[in-house]
């Protein structure tokens, strides 16, 4: 490698929370030298991206943020998403990350070097970038996903994806189709109707609703989480412990879990008087399956004299609009895919090249895995955050995260001081901490029958840890270098023992 290449200490690919997150720790222990690279024109991730309408998070406020990065002025129980991308912003300001951010830069693959001990990150449209350790935290919630639908490309009207929104065009007096009833769809739906003529919901598969109580934060308590930094600790960890509790109900089956199926259908009988509609909006598999839906919202929206639940499968899209296997077609000015993102749970999101070649896209083909969602096997110096089997299906992704990105920072403080040219996890340790995860899996609410974007099309679930975020964030903490760990000097003699 040539001298006059520049090789930075780290890459980090991504400015969402991942990205921004791992920034801000490596800068808290004295790593400076690492660059992000963002492909948009604007920090934020999925919360720059997700501009719908009524665009929430699920998670409270207090619970989603980092806790090393507290803001005491959240403005309501749950936030919205521009709250939230402006917790972002001042992110970035106050740990000055705007100077180590290369916009516009997107990322089309990785190299390992492995004499050199150096990772080439190819970019579109400019020169590949280098550095001795890689974080890959472009998120598994980054691109839009569209179903598989016959005639998609066909349709002549309005068509929008909930993270790609169109906020110029003005729906008011339109027809609108929804497709999609998952977490976007019941937060987009309640507010298309205060404006559209007509809004058909396009439903699959109904989920489980639970209430969703969001009551502004008064300038007196903003005032004491000002004063007493240690007050918003106690709050977080009191949201953090009543979801822990939560899992109890929805991780795995159990007697919690009618309870929790109990509460949405009291809160269903409550707010929908009509039983047939409530027979169309029960789900038919146990709460936690599926991601759970937090609304007060949808239910009355749906019951709104310019509203209609369809339940009839989708055969095609036509020019004009949908058309469903009964042989309606309900033609639209406008279609909404509220249908996700397009979660890499095979392959990889862009190619990896590791040691002696090997490509993770083809080792990832059946289904992801790593060693404790972070590293893998034969691809030294690289580290994912949101890696395979370390989704939370009841806490917030941010406690996941911030335990990701400690292991993360220590592993890279780890092949700087020892001036290390790859750290390369086992593949015996990966395989066994593997067998023991799916092993796990097989007794949660995820694998008891359901499809859901947690799974693969095989049913192999590379998304979700099985057990409580405490469980996970343990795990983080017990990642061992010294033992779990393969370490080459640059020099590439043998390191005996690495500290963990």
């Amino acid at each position: 490698m040539s001298g006059a290449i520049t090789v930075h200490d780290t890459a980090i690919i991504g400015a969402g929370f991942a990205g921004l997150g791992a920034a801000i720790r490596l800068q808290r222990n004295g790593i400076d030298d690492y660059v992000i690279l963002e492909r948009d024109t604007r920090p934020g991730g999925t919360w720059r991206d997700n501009t719908y309408p009524g665009a929430a998070c699920d998670i409270p406020s207090r619970l989603y943020s980092y806790s090393f990065a507290p803001n005491p002025d959240w403005s309501r129980t749950y936030s919205g998403s521009a709250e939230i991308l402006s917790y972002i912003d001042a992110m970035v300001a106050e740990f000055d990350l705007a100077r180590r951010i290369r916009y516009r830069t997107t990322v089309t693959g990785l190299v390992f070097d492995e004499a050199e001990g150096v990772w080439e990150v190819s970019v579109a449209d400019g020169p590949p970038v280098h550095a001795r350790t890689v974080v890959l935290a472009s998120g598994p919630l980054s691109t839009p996903g569209y179903p598989d639908i016959r005639g998609i490309d066909d349709y002549t009207g309005v068509r929008m994806h909930s993270a790609a929104w169109d906020h110029d065009y003005d729906f008011t007096g339109k027809k609108v189709g929804v497709i999609g009833t998952g977490a976007s769809a019941v937060q987009i739906v309640p507010e298309l109707v205060k404006t559209a003529a007509h809004v058909s919901v396009f439903q699959r598969t109904p989920g489980w609703v639970l209430p969703r109580f969001n009551p502004t934060v008064s300038d007196r308590t903003k005032a004491v989480y000002r004063r007493l930094p240690g007050a918003q600790r106690v709050a977080r960890a009191t949201w953090f412990a009543g979801h822990e509790a939560v899992a109890l109900g929805v991780v795995w089956a159990s007697p919690a879990t009618r309870v929790v199926e109990a509460v949405s259908k009291i809160n269903m009988r409550r707010q929908v008087p009509d039983p047939w509609m409530r027979r169309q909006l029960t789900p038919d598999f146990r709460a936690g399956c599926k991601r759970l839906l937090m609304t007060s919202d949808y239910y009355p929206a749906l019951q709104r004299d310019n509203c209609r639940l369809i339940t009839w499968p989708i055969a095609r899209i036509s020019e004009k609009g949908v058309r469903t296997v009964e042989g309606i077609e309900h033609q639209f000015d406008a279609l909404v895919f509220a249908t996700g993102f397009e979660v890499s749970k095979q392959g990889t999101p862009i190619p990896v090249v590791g040691r002696d070649g090997r490509v993770l896209a083809q080792e990832w083909a059946r289904g992801a895995y790593a060693y404790k969602s972070f590293a893998v096997s034969g691809y030294p110096n690289l580290y994912f955050t949101f890696g395979p089997n370390s989704g939370p299906g009841h806490s917030s992704a941010l406690v996941y995260m911030e335990a990701q990105i400690e292991a993360i920072v220590t592993a890279i403080h780890t092949v700087l001081d020892r001036d290390l040219a790859l750290l390369d996890v086992r593949a015996d340790v990966q395989a066994d901490h593997n067998a023991d995860i799916q092993r796990r899996l097989r007794a949660t609410t995820w694998n008891s029958g359901c499809q859901s974007w947690y799974l693969t099309a095989d049913g192999f679930n590379a998304t979700m840890f099985p057990g409580f975020a405490a469980q996970y964030v343990a795990q983080m903490r017990g990642v061992d270098l010294s033992s779990d760990f393969t370490a080459v000097a640059r020099r590439n003699a043998p390191v005996a023992a690495v500290a963990g």
